[in-house]
């Protein structure tokens, strides 16, 4: 193996067994409060919460530690209508049939259609580009590499801190979102992954039933 600079592992905790299933237990718990709504309310959420969750999302791991991520973050009530107006038309097409007759049957109960007003109500929208080139300064002519699965875990580590600051989410995925690098101003290279949707939920905010069943026993995990 070549030399390479290293430091010694700098802030891990080790707990004692007892506080790590306190502490696995009290995770659980809190993130299995978590819940994907679709009426959010239109108060305002601090620029300040939002950052601290998306610098949380950039620890995520990735390939070859190039961090193929971006993340734009979106506050301007023009903005967001013209995302809407741009997402709207995408998902006419979708629910028309572009999807399919096996894709609509499968979102029929959640009850989901064409109609997004959470893109204009909520106070923030996060989309969140995959870097095919990039390198760790984002501004290198580098490949990248495993793009999906990094930004995978970084939209996971961002819906998690999100949560923990006590902000709903919905991920919202128009096909295709290239409008995004327009509105965005985002060079080709980058491919919209997900538009995330934060904000507090709206009073009235409800959630299929449908989505509240979620995988257990052996139809989630096996040991061995």
């Amino acid at each position: 193996m070549k030399d390479h600079p290293q430091q010694p592992l700098p802030d891990y905790i080790e707990y004692p067994t007892a506080e790590m299933e306190q502490r696995a237990s009290a995770f659980y718990e809190e993130i299995r409060r978590r819940h994907t709504v679709r009426d959010f309310s239109d108060r305002p959420v601090d620029k300040s919460i939002i950052e601290n969750c998306i610098r949380a999302a950039g620890t995520a791991p990735s390939g070859a530690n190039h961090q193929p991520w971006f993340f734009a973050a979106i506050h301007s009530a023009e903005v967001k209508k013209e995302v809407r107006l741009k997402a709207e038309q995408e998902e006419r097409s979708f629910y028309a049939g572009k999807a399919g007759e096996e894709w609509l049957d499968a979102l029929n109960p959640l009850g989901t259609d064409d109609d997004k007003p959470y893109l204009e109500t909520a106070p923030w929208l996060i989309a969140i580009f995959a870097q095919r080139k990039g390198g760790l300064s984002g501004k290198e002519d580098r490949k990248n590499y495993y793009i999906n699965e990094s930004c995978g875990i970084a939209t996971g580590f961002l819906i998690a801190a999100l949560h923990q600051a006590g902000l709903a989410t919905l991920t919202h995925t128009p096909k295709p979102m290239d409008f995004l690098n327009e509105i965005c101003g985002r060079p080709r290279t980058e491919k919209p992954y997900i538009l995330l949707v934060t904000g507090y939920p709206a009073e009235n905010a409800t959630i299929p039933l449908h989505a509240v069943h979620k995988k257990t026993g052996d139809d989630l995990v096996q040991y061995f």
